[in-house]
């Protein structure tokens, strides 16, 4: 998977070949309070960024299909680090403006996951498994974690219980990817899955996914 960067929709003053920090694009007016659930608001956005020649290289050399569980578990690694990421900016005392910016692309990241594996994953897993105790718990699992994603969008960073949210919905997570990648997807692999095709669905409905974002923070 290429790495995820922070990318402004609006042209930023840096010079060639400086990154964009979090600190520089809060200077330039993000994120805005309205950040939709449904990810249709904001003009800050976690999207593939364009390749460096070294990027380029490097996926190309990766380019064979991606089956479901290694995607799924590639996702649950990037997101507990964005996590361990805010909890050092909660330690450092860091401005608020930050701390919202990466809470933000938390729950963008979250919410992405969360929708490839509800409408790819989960419909594939119920047709190949019996037992349906496992998926049944991850639905409600991803209700909870839903309603905590739209409490911490519709807040400031500097609100009551900010950091305390963000760090729940961390805990809520954990749980989650242990049960999948202790229970359920062993189950799934030794089911007679195409997890390679299914990789490929998944990936694309990601990629659909970050282009609308895109398309409609453009608007």
């Amino acid at each position: 998977m290429s790495p995820m960067r922070y990318v402004h929709l609006d042209p930023l003053p840096l010079a060639e070949g400086e990154e964009p920090t979090l600190a520089t694009l809060a200077a330039h007016g993000l994120p805005d309070k309205g950040f939709s659930r449904t990810l249709r608001s904001t003009r800050l956005r976690t999207i593939m960024a364009t390749p460096t020649k070294q990027s380029a290289r490097q996926s190309n050399k990766s380019a064979a299909p991606t089956d479901a569980v290694t995607l799924l578990t590639t996702d649950h690694k990037e997101v507990k680090k964005l996590f361990e990421s805010y909890e050092a900016l909660v330690r450092a005392d860091t401005e608020n403006s930050e701390k919202q910016a990466l809470a933000l692309q938390i729950c963008a990241t979250l919410t992405v996951h969360a929708t490839i594996e509800e409408e790819v994953f989960y419909p594939a897993a119920r047709e190949g498994l019996e037992e349906q105790d496992l998926l049944d718990e991850a639905e409600v699992e991803h209700a909870s974690a839903k309603d905590l994603i739209a409490q911490i969008e519709g807040m400031e960073a500097g609100d009551e219980l900010y950091d305390a949210k963000v760090k729940v919905l961390g805990e809520y997570i954990d749980h989650h990817v242990k049960e999948e990648e202790d229970e359920l997807f062993p189950k799934v692999k030794r089911a007679k899955l195409d997890l390679e095709a299914l990789g490929g669905e998944l990936a694309a409905r990601k990629h659909e996914l970050q282009v609308e974002v895109a398309r409609e923070s453009a608007a």
